[in-house]
């Protein structure tokens, strides 16, 4: 993930993976220290997702000098050219805080030991002597606290070098005056003669069991957000590796990376298409649910396109490569995934202002609380006073706070992309739930967008009617003609030649089959020639008025029949328009097309408001007027003539089976093309953002009620840290189950 660049017009955008940060004041620090560079207009930083987005005008700044700002600010940028050795990085750095994890509990053990035995329910625990000796404390204690705890020191330093406070900071400055105050209590002891059997009560234990609490919980957390990407795995993992291409007159298997645009691909049945490409050759289906939903395959033939990462099943299929590397299907939605687990959502802003100011304003509590203790509640018990300062500077550390947002934007996203939604941002999964109108299109996106034979009414042989009609119509290039003969070809029809055949503008056809005169098309058709067909019309308006176009048929000037054409609606378009009312969101029916056909379709799914013969700009206008009656609308659409009105909607949602400038504009992809995924996404933007507010709630609360507690004396700083370190692995927990959402249906 590391620096990818985007560039747009004079601005580019590159994202950084960001090591070194232990708290979401880490990441504003970094942000605003990006954010005064002079040629940097925005730069957003993820504490979760560890990533830095930077927008950019390269004529005044460079990624180096970037790099340059976060190294200075004590932090690590990695480059592309580290790009492969960021995921070791990571799993190195596991590794290593397992180690000093195992470690830090071996040397804490003997000192929890000591501190469990003293209390009086547990009395009947053996205490060897050794543990109580001070000496033999402080050599366990040491390495704990400087070996183990080292980058809590380094991670202090260098916030407090560039003005700010952390996690780091808090921690550094609890355990250390555990730390140092038994040390000064060590030193006296064996000044006044080392006597075992007066040995004094010190906090070695506190500031070692401490440090051991935060490592476990950020090795915890570290390991519970490495799951939040498995969304990203997985899509990763349907990749093919390896290509079969023909060079130089040789088939030969390349890695993917390899083929580049042009190249012919060889697919044998069993294998993953490759790359996206053109069918040169073969015939075979493909399984696209990966990319579609659709359970069934798709049969492919010359002439039609693959998408890289789909089955191929039964043929061997011959392709031309046209788009590899990052700009096949996939690598953009693996892209826009990305993309939008790394963005933050508005809500976050929150947690970063109270996240930034959180930690002086918390040491400054646990200097007062030390102060009252020590001269007020309980004069002269410096050790009682400093133990409350420290459970204070402990269970404060807004490390939850931090994660609550990022978590479950990425889990959300993450989910939503399995299910075939893509959120191009973490701004628009949290505006999708607010919506509560949508503007569904009616080509393509509520029905299919393609005609289909629907009725056939005749007296006569209905196979014979169509065999004639099927022939007469193949020779026409006009759409209904196209959908006439592949609704009898799927009867298993054949149809004879034409000896003769006249396209009629406006009117239909004439031709000859078989020696019989055929005319397919309007009542004008039919009293043009002399055809009396007045009887058929009553069936003809009740026809049309259900938004079906009906056209009338007659063989040598008799009345034969008529055959009803229409572009019908998705199998899902009713239960999903029903889905949208069950969640209290208004949905309106737009079209260019005219009112009757609109009204008939908007009455088989259930949708009540209907705009119909609206232009294409006029889509966006409808959109204004809801916007101005204090509606938060979504429009959904698929063709080009929908940009406009998707970028105008507060959300726009393009189906992914639609053209690419509708997807470019759309905040949303419905990559499944079904309307389903409507509610589907608006129940996940709900789920999301009640995650994120159980989150904020926690982990607010956590802080707002430990600290009073802690200063009231009744947490242990040891209970402190080991509060701390499970709320911040709480707030991770809870943002996974959004990876386990149904979505009801």
């Amino acid at each position: 993930m590391m620096v990818e660049e985007a560039a747009t017009n004079n601005q580019k955008q590159t994202t950084m993976q960001i090591t070194g940060m232990t708290c979401a004041a880490c990441a504003n620090r970094i942000e605003k220290g990006l954010s005064r560079l002079p040629g940097v207009t925005n730069a957003s930083v993820n504490f979760a997702m560890e990533t830095a987005t930077v927008e950019y005008a390269p004529a005044e700044i460079s990624v180096t000098d970037m790099q340059d700002k976060v190294k200075q600010l004590g932090y690590k940028a990695i480059t592309a050219e580290e790009r492969d050795d960021s995921q070791n990085s990571r799993d190195d750095g596991i590794r290593k805080q397992k180690r000093k994890l195992l470690i830090s509990v071996l040397l804490s053990i003997p000192l929890l030991w000591a501190m469990v035995a003293h209390f009086s329910f547990t009395s009947w625990i053996y205490l060897p002597d050794l543990f109580m000796n001070p000496w033999f404390q402080l050599i366990l204690a040491t390495p704990v606290q400087f070996y183990i705890g080292k980058p809590f020191y380094v991670g202090a330093y260098k916030a407090l070098r560039n003005g700010s406070a952390n996690m780091d900071v808090l921690v550094s400055l609890g355990t250390s005056a555990a730390y140092f105050y038994s040390l000064y209590l060590t030193i006296d002891w064996y000044a006044m003669g080392g006597d075992m059997q007066h040995s004094p009560s010190m906090y070695y234990e506190t500031s070692a069991i401490l440090i051991t609490l935060v490592i476990m919980g950020k090795l915890f957390e570290s390991l519970a957000k490495g799951r939040t990407s498995e969304a990203i795995k997985s899509l990763m993992g349907l990749q093919a590796k390896t290509a079969r291409i023909i060079r130089g007159g040789e088939e030969i298997t390349v890695p993917v990376e390899e083929v580049i645009a042009g190249d012919i691909v060889m697919i044998r049945p069993g294998e993953k298409v490759p790359v996206d490409g053109e069918v040169l050759e073969g015939e075979s289906s493909v399984d696209e649910s990966m990319l579609t939903g659709e359970s069934l395959p798709v049969e492919k033939k010359s002439g039609d396109t693959v998408i890289g990462a789909t089955l191929n099943k039964n043929g061997v299929l011959r392709i031309k490569a046209t788009k590899v590397g990052k700009e096949t299907a996939l690598a953009q939605i693996i892209k826009v995934v990305e993309e939008a687990q790394g963005s933050k959502a508005p809500i976050q802003r929150v947690a970063d202002v109270i996240s930034g100011i959180f930690v002086p304003i918390v040491v400054g509590i646990a200097v007062v609380a030390f102060l009252v203790w020590y001269f007020f509640v309980t004069p002269g018990d410096f050790a009682g006073a400093l133990e409350k300062a420290i459970a204070i500077l402990v269970i404060a550390c807004p490390c939850a706070l931090g994660l609550a947002t990022p978590t479950s934007i990425m889990a959300g996203s993450g989910r939503a992309a399995e299910l075939g939604i893509l959120f191009k941002g973490g701004e628009h999964l949290e505006q999708t739930h607010k919506i509560d109108a949508i503007i569904l299109d009616k080509t393509g996106t509520v029905t299919k967008g393609k005609p289909e034979l629907t009725d056939v009414i005749t007296d006569d042989d209905t196979e014979e009617f169509l065999r004639l009609v099927g022939a007469a119509e193949k020779n026409s290039e006009h759409p209904l003609a196209e959908a006439i003969v592949a609704g009898i070809l799927e009867r298993n029809i054949s149809l004879p030649d034409t000896q003769a055949f006249t396209a009629i503008p406006g009117y239909g056809i004439h031709a000859v089959v078989e020696g019989k005169e055929l005319l397919v098309g309007t009542r004008r058709l039919m009293e043009k020639y002399g055809v009396e067909a007045a009887h058929a019309y009553e069936v003809m308006a009740r026809l049309e008025e259900a938004g079906k176009t009906a056209m009338l048929a007659a063989i040598d000037k008799e009345y034969a029949g008529m055959v009803a054409v229409a572009d019908t609606i998705k199998e899902t378009s009713k239960e999903a328009v029903s889905r949208l009312k069950n969640m209290g969101i208004q949905v309106i029916m737009i079209t260019g097309d005219n009112e009757r056909t609109a009204k008939a379709i908007a009455d088989q799914v259930g949708i009540e408001y209907v705009r119909a013969e609206v232009l294409p700009e006029g889509k966006a206008d409808e959109v204004k007027k809801l916007q101005t009656q204090g509606k938060k609308v979504a429009m959904v659409g698929d063709g080009i003539n929908d940009a406009p009105a998707l970028a105008t909607a507060d959300i726009g949602m393009a189906i992914g089976t639609g053209t690419d400038v509708a997807m470019e504009a759309a905040d949303v992809t419905l990559m499944r093309g079904d309307l389903s995924s409507i509610p589907d996404a608006i129940y996940l933007s709900r789920k999301t953002m009640g995650n994120i507010k159980q989150n904020l709630f926690w982990a607010l609360g956590y802080n707002t009620l430990g600290i009073p507690i802690a200063a009231l004396g009744l947490l242990a700083p040891w209970i402190a840290g080991a509060a701390m370190a499970l709320s911040s692995v709480s707030v991770v927990l809870n943002a996974l189950r959004l990876q386990r959402v149904k979505v009801p249906r």
